[in-house]
């Protein structure tokens, strides 16, 4: 028998449909998904060299006052303080921070220099505080009639930004005793006498540096927290401060820094000390800090502290004549906002505020 093997001639797998090839875009997708994740923890844990201002909590300063040395009357309102809250930023916060109306978003160098560790920084703050308490409490004590003794031996350089004119003629630890021929030895009046300068002016310094005594030439730039205000550069404290009150008195500011509380301290141990109502049962919010002549100085983050007078509910803000215009591009209709220079400025204001 003949076989017929022709139609096995060809190679097997001939009649095979061809192999399909499994696709790559699932692992394309996989991996830019890792990737994206990938970025994103990176970016999550990458600290920026900025700080986000934001609006901080109020506090009443009636309760922070502590004094027992006779009965007083409280008000029915409120006296408050107002702060910031500073954060440290990533990525992912800087950005929202930009188009937060709310948020400030500020260099790194201009709040902490870098020399400065946090808890250099931190001490400092709480220092500045309590020279805005006791500069508070001289302040009111001379209003009400006390004699009252504070004195220091100049503004102490605590620390000195890198990147500004001053850092070429100031070292950390001068002591500084005169501007422009001015005598200052409290931190707050030295603070005032350059700020009552204007931004590009050439002062002269009167320093104590070791034993020499020496005038340098420093040159105001731009402040780098807000603008249209001077600065020199550097963090101030005053040197070997001392002071004696008639009456035993006390602030606690319950480990909160920064000298921007020193008005609202003022109108609080004047509150305390005399009978009446203060406040007229009005809710009062205010921030400025405190010179020893009852000067109110401009403060930072005025914007972040108007917002949050307006959230609590605050009826009248008290500002810093110097900070008006940009607290005034925030505030809305239900605050009235209230420009003061000085203590007496203040205190007429709710004298002729009626009862809420």
């Amino acid at each position: 028998m003949d076989l017929d093997f022709e139609s096995s001639s060809q190679p097997i797998d001939a009649e095979l449909p061809p192999a399909r090839r499994r696709p790559r875009w699932p692992w394309v997708v996989v991996g830019v998904f890792l990737l994206m994740i990938g970025l994103t923890v990176a970016a999550w844990n990458v600290t920026l060299p900025y700080f986000a201002m934001s609006p901080g909590p109020l506090y009443d300063v009636g309760d922070f006052v502590i004094y027992d040395g006779g009965d007083t009357q409280q008000s029915k309102g409120d006296l408050y303080m107002l702060t910031v809250v500073l954060q440290e930023v990533n990525v992912f916060e800087y950005a929202l921070g930009s188009i937060d109306p709310a948020i400030d978003l500020v260099a790194r160098q201009a709040i902490r220099p870098d020399d400065v560790t946090r808890e250099e920084q931190r001490e400092i703050n709480l220092r500045s505080m309590d020279e805005s308490k006791t500069t508070a409490i001289l302040v009111a004590l001379d209003k009400l009639g006390y004699e009252v003794t504070l004195s220091g031996e100049g503004v102490l350089v605590a620390s000195l930004l890198e990147d500004v004119p001053a850092a070429e003629v100031l070292r950390e630890g001068d002591v500084i005793i005169a501007v422009e021929g001015v005598p200052v030895m409290l931190a707050p009046d030295g603070v005032a006498e350059i700020t009552s300068y204007d931004i590009g002016d050439t002062i002269t310094l009167t320093i104590r540096r070791g034993g020499e005594t020496l005038d340098v030439d420093v040159l105001l730039i731009e402040h780098t927290e807000f603008a249209d205000r001077p600065m020199v550069g550097f963090l101030a404290e005053t040197y070997n401060p001392s002071f004696e009150f008639p009456i035993e008195i006390d602030i606690d500011s319950q480990n909160i820094g920064g000298p921007s509380a020193g008005l609202m301290y003022t109108l609080a141990v004047i509150d305390t000390l005399t009978d009446g109502d203060l406040t007229n049962g009005w809710r009062i919010a205010g921030t400025g800090t405190i010179r020893s002549d009852g000067t109110v100085g401009a403060i930072g983050g005025i914007k972040q502290k108007v917002v949050a007078a307006q959230e609590a509910g605050a009826q009248y803000v008290l500002v810093p004549a110097a900070n008006y215009d940009a607290a005034a591009s925030v505030v809305d209709d239900d605050v009235e906002l209230v420009a003061v220079e000085s203590v007496d400025e203040a205190l007429a204001f709710l004298d002729g505020l009626p009862p809420a």
